[in-house]
């Protein structure tokens, strides 16, 4: 896996076109889910994108938010990972790339974010808690998720 964590001016026309790709593939068609993905916070300032290439291939795809842009905190979001590359331990490798990432941007930062709750104990073995009751986005029922840092 080849990794790399780049802000929005630092992304080439490829880069922006594979994670757009990504992260329609996977939130838009097959999560069947029409919803505005452009949300303007990938340009933000102090916006990140971490992507993960295995063969030339964006296989795995996370956005990390400074804190006060979505919550109070430093976030992470569009956490993706291609259908070819599930079950092969990428998305665990991602989100601790993504960790690792935040760490070095925002030392000692807590981290929030909106998870599926189908996937609260994917996150819970990275640390994060539950620290709200169930929402629905987008028609997809949430929780808020934190790792505590400070």
């Amino acid at each position: 896996m080849q990794w790399q964590c780049l802000s929005f001016n630092q992304l080439s026309t490829d880069q922006l076109y594979d994670l757009i790709k990504l992260r329609i593939d996977i939130f838009v068609v097959e999560q069947n889910c029409p919803f505005h993905d452009l949300d303007n916070l990938d340009r933000k300032d102090g916006t990140h994108h971490l992507l993960g290439y295995k063969n030339d291939e964006l296989v795995a795809y996370l956005r990390l938010l400074p804190a006060g842009t979505t919550y109070d905190n430093v976030s992470m979001g569009r956490v993706a990972t291609s259908g070819s590359a599930r079950g092969t331990g990428i998305g665990h490798q991602l989100l601790i790339q993504g960790l690792e990432h935040a760490e070095l941007l925002w030392p000692k930062q807590d981290i929030d974010i909106g998870a599926q709750e189908h996937l609260q104990a994917y996150y819970k073995q990275h640390g994060f808690n539950v620290i709200s009751t169930m929402y629905l986005e987008d028609d997809i029922p949430h929780v808020d998720m934190r790792l505590t840092k400070s």
